[in-house]
C-alpha cells in the first residue's frame, strides 16, 4: 500500500511568508495532504460538481475581479457556499484586500485565510513545488551519499565493505558528504531523486576503530551538504577471484529506485585499490556520458573502423 505523506499547513505558511487574516482553531495541527492546488473560479459561480476542498485554494485577480461585479448579497452567498466546505486554506494573491463578506465567512466557518503580495501564477508554481517536495514518495536505504564534482553518488554495499572510509578520503580531497549510514531518498518529480540524511544523524559519520565523528565540525561547512540529487549508484563488493568484471564499460547497468533508473557501476574492493580516485573517475565518466561522450563506445568504434580498414 502506498504511503501517504503530509505537511503541516503552518510549515507552508512560514515558507512562503503568507500573512494571516484569520487562523482556524486547528491551524497549529492542520495538515496538507495533496500537492495539487485549486483556483475556485467555478466554485464561486456556484459549480461544485467537481471540487476538492482538501487542496489549498488560491484567489487571483480573475476571481477578485469577478467577485467585485457582484452585489454584497451575491458575494456573501458565494463565499458562504464556498466556506461551508472544509477547505484546507484560502490564499488571496496580489495583495488584494479581501472583501468584508470573505472575512465574515472565514470567521463564521473558522477557515484559515491568508494574503500574499506574490503574483498568482508565481505563487501557485512556488507552492506546488514546495508541496511536491514535502509530499514526495520516499524511502530510507543503507548507504553513503557524497557529492563528487557535482554528481550525487550513492555508495551501497555490505556493512564493513569500506563505504564510510572511502567517503572520508573523498571529503579530504575536497568533495562533500550528504549522508552516512542511512540515506533518505525522495522522488521530487518524474525522474529526479533527492537524497538527504535523517536529521538526528546529519553530518555524523561512524568509523570502525575511531567511533562517531561530526564531519562539519572537523572539516568545516565546505565538507558537507544538506541534500543532493542522486546521479549514480556505486555498488561496492569484495573482489571475487575468477568473477568476470566489466573491463570496457560497454554494458550499462541500472538500479531502480522509486521507479527511476539510475546508472549503476560495481566496484570490486581489494587491498591496495585507491577507491577515492576510482569514484572520482566514475563521477566524471558519468557526467561525460550525460553530455553525450562515451569513451568505451568511441574505443569500440575506432577499433571496428581499424579492422575494416585492415589496419590490424
Amino acid at each position: 500500500m502506498k504511503t501517504k505523506y503530509t505537511v503541516k499547513l503552518k510549515t507552508i505558511v512560514e515558507e512562503h511568508g503568507l500573512k494571516p487574516l484569520h487562523l482556524a482553531k486547528n491551524y497549529e495541527t492542520a495538515v496538507v495532504t495533496t500537492a495539487d492546488v485549486n483556483r475556485p473560479a467555478m466554485q464561486l459561480t456556484g459549480f461544485y460538481n467537481y471540487f476538492d476542498p482538501k487542496r489549498i485554494q488560491i484567489i487571483g485577480r480573475v476571481e477578485s475581479t469577478y467577485l467585485d461585479t457582484l452585489s454584497r448579497g451575491q458575494r456573501l452567498a458565494a463565499y458562504e457556499r464556498f466556506m461551508a466546505y472544509d477547505i484546507c486554506a484560502l490564499v488571496i494573491c496580489h495583495g488584494v484586500k479581501p472583501s468584508r463578506e470573505c472575512l465574515e465567512m472565514a470567521e463564521k466557518y473558522d477557515r484559515s485565510l491568508f494574503i500574499t503580495e506574490e503574483d498568482t501564477s508565481e505563487f501557485q508554481a512556488n507552492v506546488i513545488s514546495s508541496l511536491r517536495n514535502h509530499l514526495a514518495p520516499r524511502l530510507t536505504t543503507h548507504g553513503v551519499l557524497v557529492e563528487i564534482y557535482g554528481e550525487g553518488v550513492l555508495l551501497c554495499g555490505d556493512s564493513g565493505i569500506g563505504k564510510s572510509e572511502t567517503a572520508l578520503e573523498l571529503i579530504k580531497r575536497g568533495h562533500r558528504l550528504v549522508a552516512d549510514d542511512a540515506v533518505e531518498i525522495k522522488l521530487v518529480n518524474r525522474d529526479t531523486l533527492i537524497g538527504t540524511a535523517p536529521s538526528i544523524i546529519r553530518y555524523y559519520m561512524e568509523l570502525r576503530g575511531i567511533g562517531v565523528i561530526n564531519v562539519r565540525h572537523i572539516y568545516g561547512v565546505g565538507a558537507v551538504k544538506p541534500e543532493s540529487g542522486i546521479d549514480l549508484v556505486v555498488r561496492m563488493e569484495n573482489w571475487v577471484e575468477g568473477k568476470a568484471y566489466d573491463r570496457l564499460g560497454l554494458t550499462s547497468e541500472y538500479e531502480d529506485i522509486l521507479g527511476v533508473k539510475l546508472p549503476l557501476v560495481t566496484i570490486p574492493v581489494t587491498p591496495g585499490r585507491n577507491l577515492a580516485v576510482i569514484l572520482e573517475l566514475a563521477a566524471m565518466n558519468n557526467r561525460q556520458k550525460k553530455m553525450g561522450f562515451n569513451a568505451a563506445e568511441m574505443l569500440a568504434s575506432e577499433h571496428d573502423f581499424a579492422i575494416d580498414q585492415g589496419l590490424f
